[in-house]
């Protein structure tokens, strides 16, 4: 014989049960009462606070500008410093390789006429002479040398010395 399985009767539930118990929490989340809404009123701000709201605003905008203004003049600053010392060094580097070339050409030049020496005695007033000429020259291409390399560093420092003092005099 099968067995028959009785299964408890339920207890049929009122309308609003029903629906309750079908309703998602989505539904639920819905149906919870909502605070009332405050009155437009109530959220404004005081007077005060908006005016200091405003001027912290207005001063960060001023602060913001003038930081801006600082780091463009600086920028220029550093681009006119390196195209000042990048001139001078290109010059100082010209200078140089004039030097050293004059200077090479005077050793061929005594390198030729040591050749041609038939004595002793010409040979020594030859070097002497050679000596003298070098030594003279080496002078004057060192002097040329510094007086250049003096005029680049005052050149390259201007555009520092003259932001430096733009920023040193308004604070005095």
């Amino acid at each position: 014989m099968a067995e028959t399985k009785i299964e408890p009767k339920m207890e049929p539930k009122s309308v609003a049960e029903a629906k309750s118990a079908e309703a998602k929490p989505a539904d639920i989340k819905a149906a919870k009462p909502k605070a009332p809404a405050a009155p437009a009123a109530e959220l404004d701000l005081p007077v005060a606070m908006r005016d200091i709201a405003e001027k912290s605003v207005a001063q960060a905008k001023e602060a913001y500008e003038k930081i801006k203004s600082a780091a463009e003049e600086t920028t220029d600053m550093i681009e006119d410093t390196y195209v000042t010392a990048s001139k001078g060094i290109s010059d100082f580097n010209v200078k140089a390789l004039e030097a050293m070339r004059a200077n090479i050409n005077a050793s061929f030049d005594f390198t030729r006429a040591v050749m041609q020496v038939k004595t002793l005695s010409q040979a020594v007033e030859l070097t002497s002479s050679h000596i003298r000429k070098q030594f003279e020259a080496l002078i004057d291409q060192t002097r040329e040398l510094t007086e250049l390399a003096q005029k680049i560093a005052a050149d390259t420092a201007e555009p520092v010395k003259a932001g430096v003092e733009k920023v040193v005099k308004p604070a005095a």
